[in-house]
This record gives C-alpha cells, sequence and structure tokens, in this order.
C-alpha cells in the first residue's frame, strides 16, 4: 500500500496517469517540497480532496480520476486523515489541520502547483487551501462543495447529519456484540464509526468558520462549482457564482448533494473541457464522458 508520512500522520496515497511511477516509496516522508509549478511533459498535478466520515479516496479513484489521467493529468488521491486507509489519529480534524496534512502530503510527494478536485467537505478543505496558499492551487473544481458561508448557522445541519450518523453507527455496533451473527458492517462503516465516535471530528468542525463573501471575492483561481438541482448545499453554490471572480457554475438536473457515482458521466462533460481549458489536458471527444 502506498503511504507518505506527513505531519506525523501515515497518509494512504494513491496515484494514475502520466509519472504514476513516482508514487511514495521508501524514504518518501515529509519535508520533501518543490519550487516549480508541476506542469510539462508529464502533465499538470490533479489532486482529488474526497468528502467525510463514510467516504474515502476509492469514491474518485473508480469515478473521475482516471478518466481525467488519461486526458493527460496526472491524478493523486490519497485518504484524509482518518479515513480509508490513512491513520487515524485521535485529534487533528479541523479545516486548518486538513489543510495543512494536504499540503504536507504534496511537498512529501514534491509537487508544488497543483490544480485541486474536490467532493463535500473536500470542498471546504481545496477552498481554504486556495486561500492560504495561493501561489500553489492552479484551479478549483469543487463538487457539491461546503465551505462558502453568510450566517450564523452555516453548518448546523452538516453537524446534525454527522452526530446522528454517529448516534447510529454507535448503536449498531453495539447490536453487533449483542449479536455477531445479526448483520455485517463494512469496513467503511466501521472506519466512520471510529472516525465520529473515537475523534474530536465533530468537536472540531464545530469550531469552523465558514469562508465568507469576502474571502471568496480574493479567490485567485478560477474554480469550477458544480452543485445539483435539488442540493440543500445550493447556497454555498450561489455564493460562489455571485463572489469568485472567475467562477464557471454548473447545475446537474435531478440530482442532489450525492453526485457520485451516479453523476459520474455529467461531471466528467463539464470536468475534462474545464481541465483542458484551464490545465492544458487533452480535450475530450464530443459525448467521451459517456
Amino acid at each position: 500500500m502506498p503511504e507518505v508520512t506527513a505531519r506525523g500522520v501515515r497518509f494512504h496515497v494513491q496515484t494514475c496517469g502520466p509519472g504514476r511511477s513516482e508514487s511514495p516509496g521508501p524514504g518518501r516522508s515529509e519535508g520533501r517540497g518543490g519550487s516549480s509549478p508541476d506542469e510539462g511533459p508529464a502533465g499538470p498535478v490533479v489532486v482529488f480532496v474526497h468528502g467525510l466520515a463514510i467516504d474515502n479516496l476509492s469514491s474518485f479513484y473508480y469515478t473521475l480520476a482516471w478518466p481525467v489521467a488519461e486526458a493527460g493529468a496526472r491524478c493523486v488521491l490519497y485518504d484524509l486523515r482518518g479515513h480509508g486507509r490513512t491513520e487515524r489519529p485521535p485529534t487533528g480534524y479541523s479545516v486548518p489541520d486538513a489543510v495543512a496534512d494536504l499540503f504536507a502530503v504534496l511537498d512529501a510527494l514534491g509537487h508544488h502547483r497543483v490544480h485541486l478536485v474536490a467532493n463535500s467537505f473536500g470542498g471546504a478543505v481545496a477552498l481554504n487551501a486556495a486561500l492560504a496558499h495561493p501561489g500553489r492551487v492552479a484551479g478549483l473544481a469543487l463538487i457539491e462543495a461546503y465551505g462558502p458561508g453568510d450566517g450564523p448557522d452555516w453548518n448546523r445541519d452538516f453537524l446534525n447529519r454527522l452526530a446522528q450518523s454517529a448516534l447510529k453507527l454507535e448503536y449498531e455496533w453495539t447490536a453487533d456484540l449483542l449479536d455477531p451473527g445479526e448483520r455485517r458492517r463494512s469496513r467503511a462503516a466501521a472506519t466512520a464509526d471510529a472516525l465520529l465516535n473515537g475523534t474530536t471530528l465533530l468537536d472540531d468542525l464545530t469550531s469552523t468558520d465558514p469562508v465568507r463573501p469576502a474571502a471568496l471575492a480574493s479567490v485567485a483561481c478560477p474554480v469550477l462549482a458544480i452543485y445539483g438541482q435539488h442540493s440543500d448545499m445550493a447556497e454555498a453554490g450561489r455564493l460562489l457564482r455571485r463572489h469568485v471572480p472567475d467562477c464557471e457554475p454548473h447545475t446537474l438536473t435531478g440530482y442532489a448533494h450525492i453526485l457520485l457515482p451516479d453523476g459520474t458521466a455529467e461531471i466528467l462533460e463539464v470536468l475534462l473541457p474545464w481541465l483542458a481549458h484551464h490545465a492544458g489536458t487533452r480535450a475530450p471527444a464530443a459525448g467521451a464522458a459517456r
């Protein structure tokens, strides 16, 4: 299993596309940074940042990553702290921590300037990363992204859903212990249970601030914003459209917050041309995403 150690945590990393042979090997660890943009013959670097709890890098690996790699990008996927096959420390789950983790992983891999493709909570990480280090983020493709907000209760519903999930997983885990033959829980559900009920994630996210309109106005890179027609995150999409200087918004008809995997083809129809224009990957043939 490819790994890098960054900020004292072992991160599970996968790569695909041109230059994938530079996947981390022995001795690749934190502290190795680059200073020049990751462009040129090997192709631009596109980094995928997944969502919270039940999610991990596989949601991108089996949907968007390989088509993007086939278009000429070097794709990097990693499991966030505590998710998937990445190590799960008890603390460090705030958005600033996730941003610091992202850049530490990129430093370990030797990537300096990248494009970020982010889903759900990963959007909050990617957006804050672009604000924290604008010279390192060449573009943002945000899919149903959390992060933008302009009120005191911007993350209330999000946190309530996570808390309800934590209670449900804790109950099901107790039921499993009482009757092990009743059900088999998936590895992903077990990981989510340990993450929500065994770390400071919920407390860390409670203190997270939204990215307000004034900060959105300072986003220096081009942004692709993809939201579902029936999404409960529609206001975040509207804020991006109104305040980010270079924002290309898209609404996918018939979808709510969950776009992957069912909306993969529709996402690729807008993502691949956007990457071709802003990152220099190959433009897809008409209808290729389907």
